[in-house]
Order: C-alpha cells, then structure tokens, then sequence
C-alpha cells in the first residue's frame, strides 16, 4: 500500500477543468473560436436572446470582461445585440447566420471528443449526473470556514 495521499476532489476537478480546457481550446482554435467566445455562442444558441447579466452568470465572466468580448464577437459579425421589446432598457444578445454556423460547427467537434472521452472511461450518463448534482450541492451548502469536521477527511496534495 502506498503511503502517498491521493489528490483532493478540489485538485482533480481543477486538473480535469484544465486539460478539458486547453483539449477545447485546440479544437475551438480550429474554428477560429476561443474557449470564452464559445460559451457566449452556446447561451445564447437557443435564440431566444439573453441580456449581458444572465449571459455573464453563465459564462462565469465579469460583466466587464464580457462586454469587450461580446465587442470583439459583434465585429466579427457572430452576435449582434437588440433591445429587449418587454423592456427597451434592457439589451438582448443574439447570434448572426455566421455565428449559428460557427457554434454548430464547434457543438459537432466538441460532441464528438466529449463522446470520445467519455467512452474511454466507459461512462454512461454517470459523470455528468454526479457533477451536476455536486454542483447543485456546491450551489446549497456554504462552505463552512473553520471548525468543520468534515475537513479532517481532505488530504493534502503534496
């Protein structure tokens, strides 16, 4: 048995975040798309128009970041913003023919190593379910600093 301590939840999701991040990247960059530009697309793909507030919610982006994305995507002729017809002080962001087919192109690279990868681990709907439902849990539970018995559980990473 070894006595190395295993990697904390923390530490693998972060590791897998990041190489799912930079396999995205190689394929969006593909495309001509970066990793942020895609999930604007992927938001907003539904046509329903959103508003900058929901849309930076999403993407997990800083309000101000995200208009100078969202700048950068209008010039390149991938989205385009309307007023909101229930409320004309509200902006909506849509995607233009060219972004539509942009996205599509991207969801089919990204579907098919997304089915890829999860066919290597032999996976069956398993991980997605048990990482929404963690972040469901994240999203409920506030951390607790301090005291919290359950920490004693963590190991560290060395």
């Amino acid at each position: 048995m070894s006595s190395v301590p295993s990697p904390g939840l923390a530490h693998l999701l972060s590791h897998a975040e990041r190489r799912m991040g930079l396999r995205m990247a190689a394929m969006l960059a593909e495309e001509n798309c970066s990793v942020e530009q895609w999930r604007v697309l992927s938001v907003i793909a539904d046509g329903k128009g959103h508003p900058m507030t929901e849309i930076a919610d999403q993407v997990l982006m800083p309000a101000p970041s995200l208009t100078k994305l969202v700048d950068r995507m209008v010039a390149d002729n991938l989205v385009f913003r309307r007023p909101d017809r229930a409320d004309r002080r509200r902006v909506l962001l849509h995607l233009t023919a060219r972004g539509r087919a942009l996205h599509q192109r991207a969801a089919h690279r990204l579907l098919a190593d997304q089915t890829r990868l999860l066919d290597a681990i032999d996976d069956h709907g398993d991980l997605v379910r048990l990482l929404a439902r963690l972040t469901a849990a994240l999203d409920q539970e506030p951390a607790h600093p301090g005291g919290d018995e359950s920490a004693e559980k963590i190991l560290p990473v060395s």
